[in-house]
């Protein structure tokens, strides 16, 4: 399941659907939710405005849980993210990865998360409490954790529980 929406979203709700679409399934939940944070060391976050590509960034997360689901035993994901003006420690995403064991859990919420950084068609512009305004710069160290899923030096596989 994927949800792209401005609104604010319960996380409780979110891994409660979740629960229930995985029923007897899954013996484990693992669940990710990202905040705005101070991105700039020296002064502090007005807001963080997301902007995306509607339909071509659904589609994007949609493949992202896929691979996850395809990778690891998963019986079910959900990705919610947040688009639009978010105040400073507003939730920004929600991925949560069900299956019967916690390994593969906890891998595919990783990948997840990961993968959406990197390859979702999101731009970030942040204010500063200045009024200063800038567009954030995807990291590489995040291009370097997706590439390391990619290439399959994590060690992970599905026997792994």
């Amino acid at each position: 399941m994927v949800v792209v929406q401005d609104a604010d979203f319960d996380a409780s709700a979110l891994l409660a659907g979740l629960r229930a679409r995985a029923g007897a399934a899954a013996g484990a939940i693992v669940t990710f939710t990202g905040y705005v944070r101070d991105f700039s060391a020296d002064e502090a976050t007005e807001t963080l405005f997301l902007e995306h590509y509607p339909g071509m960034c659904e589609r994007e997360l949609e493949e992202i849980g896929q691979q996850a689901m395809s990778r690891w035993q998963v019986v079910d994901f959900i990705i919610a993210h947040r688009v639009g003006a978010l105040p400073r420690n507003a939730q920004i995403v929600f991925v949560g990865a069900a299956s019967a064991h916690r390994g593969d859990a906890f891998r595919a919420c990783e990948y997840m998360i990961d993968a959406l950084k990197t390859r979702a068609p999101f731009w970030k512009r942040e204010t500063l409490a200045s009024g200063r305004s800038f567009w954030v710069e995807q990291r590489q160290t995040d291009h370097d954790r997706t590439r390391s899923w990619d290439a399959g030096s994590t060690g992970f596989s599905k026997e792994n529980k």
